[in-house]
């Protein structure tokens, strides 16, 4: 199998960041996983010798700068800016400005600080790839999504903006954009723990996106001739056609 590198993917302990972890660890990469919950990376890396794990928090520039310390000599070819989430589900008129500042800093400058750090890294390998997490919402806007849905067209953002600065360095730059995607813990942060109201989301959904189906798409990325640039990838389960078209069975 064809030397791949290291990998670093940040928010590895639960839903799309574990999932990526073992993708890219099945596809070659030696994988660095990366988040706050040790307990949870310990775990996942006693599943698979070729994931270490690395306790860290994008939101904190000593944590960044300890991960990169931890790296030595690795070749690091691929981040996968994967931590984020959605922590309200409120109209705009009623938002708590405290959840948007938390989703401005995980999804926005938590992303900007983890490609910051790494991204000398990835220039020296000549085989760079970022690989940004983004949402659907970061294209299309919804009701009571107003910081979630501003944090990720920031994402996008940061993408288009990074892929035109890094023109003529060996580094590619992908925003991934799942659509519905049903995990363990997505929309029960977002409604605040309330499982009833989460499970909701889903009622009556064939088969929601699933955290290996996105994760399955980072790694056919990650795996692309070095030549091959996707800038955007679009994924959403066939019963949902749009953010407010969603096929549902009757209850």
């Amino acid at each position: 199998m064809t030397e791949r590198g290291t990998a670093v993917v940040t928010g590895a302990s639960s839903g799309i960041g574990a999932a990526t972890a073992r993708a890219l660890a099945d596809a070659g990469f030696r994988v660095i996983a990366a988040a706050r919950r040790v307990d949870r990376l310990e775990a996942l890396a006693a599943t698979d010798p070729r994931i270490t794990a690395h306790e860290l928090d994008v939101t904190d520039d000593a944590s960044v700068r300890a991960l990169v310390a931890s790296l030595a000599d690795a070749d690091v070819t691929v981040l996968v800016a994967n931590a984020g989430g959605a922590f309200d589900a409120a109209t705009i008129a009623d938002a708590d400005l405290d959840s948007w500042t938390r989703a401005y800093e995980v999804n926005v400058l938590g992303t900007v600080r983890t490609v910051q750090a790494l991204l000398p890294r990835l220039i020296a390998s000549g085989r760079g790839l970022v690989v940004l997490m983004g949402s659907t919402a970061g294209h299309v806007t919804y009701e009571t999504g107003g910081s979630y849905v501003a944090a990720k067209h920031a994402v996008a953002g940061i993408a288009g903006t990074l892929r035109l600065e890094l023109c003529g360095e060996p580094v590619r730059v992908t925003e991934i954009a799942p659509g519905m995607v049903r995990t363990e813990e997505f929309a029960i942060t977002r409604f605040g723990g309330d499982r009833e109201r989460a499970a909701a989301v889903y009622a009556g959904v064939d088969e929601p996106l699933t955290a290996d189906d996105v994760a399955g798409t980072v790694a056919w990325v990650a795996t692309l001739p070095e030549h091959v640039n996707i800038d955007l990838m679009v994924v959403r389960p066939v019963a949902q056609a749009a953010q407010h078209k969603v096929a549902r069975r009757p209850s």
